[in-house]
């Protein structure tokens, strides 16, 4: 009996040893972490960002697409309904980098919807600053059929330039300039007084006026900002978009 309580003291001792040096470890570990951490809150925080947050965006668009000079912006999601209110011949689902290359003829690509707006851009639209009237028929037919139609056009060299909105097969405000205004239609938007555009009253030439005050070339420049505040500016499509969705190319099936 004397032996089997010897036995059982000495197990006892024994596990109670082994407790104390688990114990002591753990405490031992616990107060090493904690003056780890003690000394990471006291160091001179790292003073440049990681390099991911230097990663750049994505830019507008630029290489592989012409600069339109001239081009639609209907309010419409349905390239394929502005495609049929142009009547193309042949039409073929294209790139934009294909559609808005420079091409000759009646050539025009209908892009895929950019926000609520698709764009028409080519050389077979009527430019109203050399034919108003043909520029007039051709946004009238389309906006009785598709609403609202915006048209654009920009000559750098020349620095002519227009602008022109419709809704309903109505003109709500038109301006053409070359060399003399052209077409000046229904009341200033508030973009065009935001952007301070000089926009003249018929009979008024640049010749009348001191050179400084030539509207020409101020304006030529914020055509595009214009395209921006009414719908979208062609220039400024994300480069992705532009890589992963087709438009469609095709020809006018009539001279406008």
């Amino acid at each position: 009996m004397g032996e089997m309580e010897n036995n059982l003291l000495t197990t006892l001792l024994l596990a109670i040893l082994f407790f104390v040096l688990v114990a002591g470890t753990a405490a031992v570990f616990l107060i090493l972490q904690w003056r780890h951490r003690k000394a990471l809150s006291t160091q001179t925080p790292e003073l440049d960002p990681p390099a991911w947050l230097y990663r750049p965006a994505p830019r507008p668009l630029r290489l592989g697409i012409k600069r339109a000079s001239c081009w639609l912006a209907i309010r419409q999601r349905s390239p394929q309904a502005v495609q049929s209110a142009l009547a193309l011949h042949n039409p073929q689902p294209c790139s934009w980098a294909e559609g808005t290359s420079a091409t000759a003829g009646q050539r025009l690509f209908v892009s895929p919807p950019i926000t609520g707006w698709t764009l028409v851009i080519g050389p077979a639209l009527p430019d109203p600053c050399d034919d108003a009237d043909a520029c007039f028929r051709l946004i009238m037919d389309l906006s009785r059929k598709l609403g609202h139609i915006q048209l654009f056009s920009v000559n750098g060299v020349l620095d002519h330039h227009a602008w022109v909105r419709a809704e309903g097969g109505r003109i709500v405000r038109a301006y053409a300039w070359a060399g003399q205004t052209l077409w000046n239609q229904g009341d200033r938007t508030p973009a065009e007084d935001d952007l301070n555009l000089d926009c003249r009253e018929y009979g008024e030439t640049a010749m009348i006026f001191h050179e400084d005050s030539e509207p020409g070339s101020e304006n030529s420049d914020k055509v595009h900002l214009l395209a921006a505040r009414w719908s979208v500016d062609p220039d400024e499509i994300d480069r992705h978009l532009a890589a992963r969705t087709l438009g469609i190319a095709g020809e006018a099936s009539r001279l406008f």
